[in-house]
């Protein structure tokens, strides 16, 4: 059983994904659940287990929201983990002889980001590190409303661990849209774009960058359809702030 790290993960309407996450976890003394209005099953699934801290309260942008829900877990080292996320045996064991003595280092993860059942290589998504593992006296996410990520400092020490963990990234198409939908009017609350021109390079390059120069090309369709949906996220993106332009 891990009793020094508390797993926080905040959540909306994810029946699709959240047992398995949450079965993953049974290794956790302490893991904090946030749900933010979920009118699915996702509560019942999560009431089944002994080692879930539900707790029911609003969202306010990914950053702050995160930031929220950690100061309900009972230890002061978070894994900060998303609800289509689960860990591997292998990273399990490996936290469980981590040593947690210096408030001042992070650690990160590998993640391996799945499509439809199937690990995607490249297109972005391949080299995916992220900061998952901190001390909260210590270090935060930021406060973006989306695409957040722990702020680290120039005392921080960084340490990658060798175990990775999954990303159910897309379970079916439709949900993935309409997760870029959502999360461009995120993106662009409160933002403008007064350029048309701008809008169309950014989606331009978002599609260049993905299928060439990140070898989404080698992920066969899937690739094709990332880098189509990353074009057409910053196209939603920077659209809606050329709308907030005209207003």
């Amino acid at each position: 059983m891990i009793k020094t790290i508390s797993c926080v993960i905040i959540v909306k309407n994810a029946a699709a994904t959240i047992e398995h996450t949450l079965e993953s976890l049974k290794s956790f003394e302490d893991v904090v659940l946030y749900d933010n209005g979920s009118t699915d099953s996702t509560i019942e699934i999560a009431k089944k287990y002994s080692n879930i801290n539900l707790i029911q309260g609003k969202f306010s942008g990914f950053g702050p929201t995160k930031n929220r829900a950690a100061t309900f877990a009972k230890n002061e080292w978070i894994l900060s983990l998303d609800a289509d996320e689960t860990v591997s045996t292998s990273l399990i064991e490996e936290l469980k002889h981590l040593k947690l003595d210096n408030a001042k280092e992070v650690f990160i993860l590998k993640r391996d980001n799945y499509f439809l059942g199937k690990e995607v290589k490249h297109s972005g998504w391949g080299s995916d590190y992220l900061t998952r593992i901190y001390n909260k006296t210590y270090h935060n996410f930021n406060q973006n409303i989306v695409h957040e990520f722990v702020e680290l400092k120039n005392e921080t020490k960084k340490t990658k661990l060798k175990s990775s963990f999954k990303h159910n990234a897309v379970q079916d198409i439709n949900s993935f849209l309409y997760k870029i939908a959502s999360y461009s009017d995120l993106a662009s609350k409160n933002k403008k774009t007064c350029c048309f021109l701008t809008v169309l390079l950014k989606a331009k390059w978002a599609f260049f960058k993905t299928y060439f120069l990140q070898l989404g090309i080698l992920d066969g369709w899937r690739g094709f359809f990332i880098a189509s949906t990353n074009a057409y996220s910053k196209f939603f993106r920077y659209t809606k702030r050329y709308i907030n332009c005209k207003k």
